[in-house]
C-alpha cells in the first residue's frame, strides 16, 4: 500500500518558478551544438566530464563550477570541460545518501518536493556563475523533466541501461546521452541500449502518449564490470575499445562514440588510478587511428578535497559518497591531457 506523503509541483510548474534567462538559453544551445559535434567528430576536441561523484552541497558545487570555468577557458583548445552535477544516487541495496533530490540537506530526512527545487537552483547557480551547463545521471525517467532544459549532457547509469522506460526517454532527450555498460559488462547489451535509442519510439512519458526522432548522439561509455564474485573488472584497454569499435561497425550504430568512465570498476573504485587510466587510455588513441577516432571524451570523478566522508563529516567539497581527486590533483590532471592532446 502507498501511503501519499504530499503533492509534488509538475515540471511545467517548477519551471515557470525557476526559469532560465535568455542569455542563459543561449549558453546552453550554443554548448549543446558543441557536445554534439564532438560525439559525432565533427569537433575534434575531448570531452571531460568531471565533477563529484553526488552533488552533495550547492555551495561547494557552484565553487567547483567556477574553478573549472577558469581551467576551461585556458585548455579550450584541446579540451571542452563539462561539470558533473548529479543530483541522484543509485543505490545497491536501496540505503543510504539516494542523492540531492530526495534530501537536500543529508542531514534532514526526505523531502522531494525541496529536492527538485534545490537541484535546479544549483543547476541554474552552476551556468549563472561559470557559464558551464552541466551532466547529471538520469535516474529516475519521470523526473528528467525538472532539468531538461538546463543540461547539455545526460548519462544513463549501469543498473538502468537495460531498463526499456530509460531506453525509450533517451530516444526523446535532444542532447548526447551516454549510456553504461552494464553492471556484468555486456557489450552486446550496451550496443543494444544504444540502437534502441537511437530508434523513433512511441510510449506514455508521465500523463502523455509521445513520439519521438530518435537519439543519434546516443553512445557508450565504458565504466568496468563486476563478475559474480564481486570482483571489479576494467574495460578501458586496448582490446575492449578495438571490441567495441567492431560492434559499432557491424551494428550500424549513428556517431560511434566512447566515453571512458575512469572510477567505479575500471579503477577498483580507487579515484587516484584515474589519472594512470587516463594516460593508457591517450597512448592507445595516440597508437591506433581507430581508437582515437571511437574515444571522444573521459568521466572523471573530482571534488574540492580528496577521498570521501559520511555525510556528518563537514569537510567543505570532500565526498558524501564514493571517494574523488580533489582540485590540485584535478587542475594537473586537465592541464596534462591538454598538453598531450
Amino acid at each position: 500500500m502507498f501511503e501519499k506523503v504530499r503533492a509534488i509541483l509538475s515540471a511545467d510548474e517548477i519551471k515557470i518558478r525557476m526559469p532560465l534567462d535568455i542569455a542563459m538559453k543561449k549558453l546552453k544551445e550554443e554548448r549543446d551544438a558543441l557536445v554534439k559535434d564532438i560525439i559525432a567528430g565533427r569537433d575534434k576536441r575531448t570531452l571531460f566530464i568531471i565533477g563529484p561523484c553526488s552533488a552533495d552541497n550547492e555551495d561547494a558545487v557552484c565553487d567547483y563550477a567556477s574553478r573549472l570555468a577558469r581551467v576551461a577557458d585556458k585548455v579550450k583548445d584541446k579540451l571542452i570541460l563539462m561539470p558533473r552535477i548529479y543530483t541522484n544516487k543509485p543505490r545497491t541495496r536501496g540505503e543510504g545518501y539516494k542523492g540531492m533530490l530526495h534530501s537536500p540537506d543529508p542531514r534532514k530526512g526526505t523531502d522531494i518536493q525541496a529536492g527538485i527545487m534545490a537541484i535546479r537552483n544549483m543547476h541554474l547557480r552552476v551556468i549563472s556563475e561559470s557559464g558551464l551547463t552541466g551532466a547529471d545521471e538520469m535516474l529516475y525517467p519521470d523526473n528528467f523533466a525538472y532539468l531538461d532544459d538546463v543540461l547539455s549532457y545526460v548519462a544513463v547509469g549501469a543498473r538502468s541501461v537495460e531498463n526499456q522506460q530509460h531506453r525509450l526517454v533517451a530516444s526523446g532527450i535532444d542532447v548526447p546521452v551516454g549510456l553504461k555498460n552494464s553492471m556484468n559488462g555486456s557489450l552486446t547489451v550496451l550496443a543494444n541500449s544504444i540502437y534502441a535509442a537511437q530508434l523513433p519510439n512511441e510510449f506514455k512519458y508521465g500523463n502523455n502518449q509521445v513520439r519521438t526522432n530518435g537519439n543519434e548522439y546516443a553512445h557508450a561509455i565504458l565504466r568496468g564490470s563486476v563478475d559474480i564474485f564481486g570482483n571489479n573488472l576494467s574495460n578501458y584497454h586496448f582490446e575492449d575499445i578495438i571490441k567495441f569499435y567492431n560492434i559499432y561497425g557491424e551494428q550500424g550504430l549513428k556517431n560511434p562514440a566512447i566515453v571512458i568512465d575512469t572510477n567505479h570498476s575500471n579503477s577498483g573504485k580507487n579515484p587516484f588510478e584515474q589519472r594512470r587510466i587516463v594516460r593508457e587510455v591517450m597512448s592507445n588513441m595516440r597508437a591506433d587511428k581507430r581508437i582515437a577516432s571511437l574515444v571522444k571524451g573521459f568521466m572523471v570523478e573530482s571534488y574540492i578535497a580528496d577521498g570521501n566522508q559520511d555525510a556528518n563529516g563537514g569537510v567543505y567539497g570532500k565526498s558524501i559518497t564514493d571517494a574523488c581527486i580533489g582540485w590540485e590533483k584535478t587542475e594537473s590532471l586537465i592541464y596534462e591531457v591538454a598538453d598531450n592532446l
